[in-house]
Formats: structure tokens, sequence, C-alpha cells
């Protein structure tokens, strides 16, 4: 997966009447605001092409942007600006958009003249613009405060991954191989999903993974089977033929999703016995395309696969599709895991995964080589799209904390205990009220406040619990 840095364009706004009062002021603020956009490159690479002065030229700026890939754009007001300017611009804009209430100077000093007070008047034009976003029923995201202070970059990293994260769902196409019959919460609109949330669901048959099977080199295989020795502590008793089989497997899927050009994948587990020509059940693919930024869940669950790709745009590409399992009141957490998928990238930094030989009764078939490990201990945030009806999704969310224990002895899977910051009751009964699914998306780190601005730009509703 491609796993790029941002991209913001700065729309920095004035109106052009102040250069005949103050002769030069339009160079000036040009400058503060290439300042403005060097910020901006700190956490997105950012185009700024000159300040919209009128309405011609803010609807021009905003249809360039619109044409140059950008992921969202950031609104500036660099003195007054008239609010109605903005509207024509907007109805033809769709970037999602955030607003900055900055200013060049920091303090308002004794010997100040108009002109200070001029350039430093951005924020009676912020609010003249607001309103007419606010009216016009567009979503934005809003800022106000000092340039120069950390929490200004955090605003700006924060709104350009939630851009990204949606720039990736709108092109993005999910590959579904089936799914699990009377799986309710898996249920949904598909045209609702495609049109909403944006992924376009790619149903295709398990012979598209078989005949690329057939196509794998014995080359590739040593080659991988080299590399998961260098990055994993390899059991011995793994055999090198079901190692192989796994590496056949991964290698196939990982040349469907680039060859038909989709983001993430789900496949249902029952179909790789029914069908015949499968030896063991895809796990290690599934959690080797994980660690390289794909999304993935179990069963057919096109949803949360789409959100663990999204999760990943809007972190540092470290989600795991998880389900919560067992309530643990003595540790005051809940234990997470599935049947042997896991992004092992995620792993914690004390150790290695390992990848074992492992017994799996379900499916019925060979014992499919699992990677083993607990992802990275501190903050993390669980999230899970959930389908409300009528064309409409809600995206739940909580914060927790990933606990250090990592030493259980018969978990041959992919695990973690995870401590929710509202407790273990309270979570669980607002998961339920809620409707949060029980297919889920871990991230690592505080991520609430990008899932709530990329929820605005869809226009989901968001649930915190």
């Amino acid at each position: 997966m491609e796993q790029r840095k941002p991209k913001l364009a700065l729309l920095g706004l004035m109106t052009g009447g102040y250069e005949a009062v103050f002769p030069g002021i339009t160079e000036r603020q040009t400058r503060y605001a290439q300042e403005l956009a060097q910020t901006i490159s700190q956490v997105a690479d950012v185009s700024f092409e000159g300040i919209g002065l009128d309405r011609p030229t803010i609807e021009s700026l905003v249809k360039r942007y619109n044409g140059q890939g950008v992921d969202g754009m950031v609104i500036v007001l660099l003195a007054y600006s008239q609010g109605a300017y903005l509207i024509r611009a907007l109805q033809d804009n769709r970037l999602p958009l955030a607003l900055a209430v900055v200013q060049p100077d920091q303090e308002v000093l004794d010997d100040w003249t108009e002109l200070d007070l001029t350039v430093n008047q951005g924020i009676h034009g912020a609010q003249d613009n607001a309103s007419v976003i606010a009216k016009s029923g567009v979503a934005c995201q809003f800022f106000a405060g000092n340039r120069h202070e950390k929490r200004f970059v955090d605003f700006l990293d924060d709104f350009a991954r939630a851009c990204r994260a949606r720039s990736t769902l709108k092109s993005m196409r999910t590959a579904v191989f089936s799914r699990m019959c009377g799986m309710g919460d898996i249920l949904t609109d598909e045209f609702a999903f495609h049109r909403i949330v944006g992924p376009e669901v790619c149903h295709d048959t398990i012979g598209a993974i078989v005949s690329r099977m057939q196509q794998v080199t014995q080359a590739q295989i040593a080659q991988q089977i080299a590399l998961d020795k260098r990055l994993h502590e390899v059991d011995v008793n793994l055999s090198r033929a079901a190692h192989a089989e796994a590496v056949r497997m991964y290698v196939a899927f990982k040349g469907y999703l680039r060859e038909k050009g989709c983001g993430a994948f789900t496949a249902h587990f029952d179909q790789f016995a029914d069908d015949g020509r499968f030896a063991q059940l895809p796990l290690y693919a599934a959690s080797n395309l994980l660690a390289e930024g794909y999304g993935y869940a179990a069963e057919g669950d096109y949803m949360c696969a789409s959100m663990v790709a999204a999760a990943g745009a809007l972190g540092d590409y470290d989600a795991n599709f998880t389900e919560m399992y067992t309530m643990d009141f003595a540790k005051q957490a809940i234990i997470f895991c599935h049947a042997g998928e896991g992004n092992w990238a995620t792993c914690r930094k004390d150790g290695k995964a390992r990848l074992i030989d492992r017994y799996l009764g379900e499916g019925g078939l060979n014992n499919p080589p699992t990677h083993v490990f607990t992802p990275q201990p501190g903050p993390a945030t669980l999230t899970s799209l959930a389908y409300a009806g009528e064309g409409k999704f809600r995206m739940v969310a909580a914060l927790g904390d990933i606990l250090e224990k990592a030493d259980l002895k018969g978990c041959e899977m992919p695990y973690f205990f995870w401590r929710p910051r509202a407790g273990v009751t309270p979570c669980v009964e607002a998961w339920l009220r809620h409707g949060g699914t029980h297919h889920e998306v871990i991230s690592l780190g505080d991520l609430r406040i990008r899932w709530r601005m990329l929820c605005a730009m869809l226009g989901i509703a968001y649930e915190e619990v």
C-alpha cells in the first residue's frame, strides 16, 4: 500500500481594497501566508498559489486546488475578507475544510498603528466566512490560537491525517471473497456504503487466488522464507512445505490486490475448506498484508476491512483487525484476539513476533503458519463502523490502554489486554447500546480527534464511549 504524506492546500483570504490604503500590504501578507505554509509543511505537503483578493480569484483558487489531488484545504484570513465571496466557491468545492484563526503577531503592543491592527484582524473575517460555511451546511474543522504553539501543528496534523483517510476511503476498492451467512452486524446497504463512506465493494471468487498461487515461483518462496527468518522468531517445528504454502497464498493475495487496485480485502474461512484446493487458511497472508498497510477483516466484513485501511491512514499505518473476547475484572481489561490474523508490524518494541506451526481446528485444514505477538503497550483507540439502517452509519469509538501483559502460554494467536478508560462495564454496555459491531479496529495512540474529524467529513454519526 502507498504510505504517503497528506497533501493540503492553503487558501489565504484578504480583500483587495486594503492595497490602496496600505501600499505593500498584499506582499507583506503573502510572506505571512508563506510562513503558514511552512508550518503546514511539517505535517503535510502544501500548495499555496497566492491570496484570494476577490470573488473571482477565490473561486479560481478553490477550483485549482480541487484539481490538484490535494486531500483538504485550510482557510486562513490574512485580514478581513467578505464571507459572501466564498459562497460559489463552496458550491463547487469537494475538499474537506478547516478554518484557522491565527495572526502574524501574538501580542498587541502599545506602539501599534492602524496597519498593525489591520494585518492582525483576521478574527472578524473568520467569523464572517465561518457564518457562510455554517449556513451552507458545509462540514468544517475550526481552530483559534497562537500559530507558534504546538497545539496549532497538532491541529494541522490531525486535520491532514483525517483528510488523507477520507481520500483513501473515497478512492478505495475492497475485495470480498464470500461472507459468513447469518452474521448480522456485517449486513449493510452496499450502495449507501459506497456513496457515503467511499469504498467500492468488489465481489470475486476464490478461484482468482488459486490461479495466482499457481504462478508463484520457487525463487519468490525462498526469498520470503529468508525474510521471515530475519524478521521473526521462526518455530523449528514449522515445516518448509507448510511455510511455502503460506507464502504462496500471501503472494497470490498481494498480487490480486495490486492488480485489481484494492486497498482492503475480506475472506470467509469456510470457503477455503469447501473449495478443496487449499491446504490451510490464509492467516499468514492476512497478517503480512496488514503489516504492509492493507485493510483486512474476516468473514466477509467489508466495512471493517475498509476501516482498518482508514485507521492506517489516520495514524502511522499501525492498525489491527480484532475482536473483543473476554472481560477480565481483575485487570479491569478486555482480552482481544481472533483466529490468528494480526498486523505484526505493531509488535511490542522489546521483542519479535513469533511465526509458529499452529494447530487450528477451524476450517478442518492443515496447520496454518501463524504470527504470535502482542502490540506495543500504551494508549490505543478502538473503533467500529456500524450500519444504523436507512442508509445511515455510526462510528463507535473508545480510548483505552494496551497493557504490558504478554505471557499467555496457550494463546497461539495475536492477542492483547486493553483497559478502556471508561471502565470495562460502562464501555461494553455503551458499545452494545450504540450498536458497535463484534469486528473492531484497534489503532495505536489516541486517534479520537482524527476519527471525529473524518466522521464529520463523511457526514456520519460519531459516538464516543
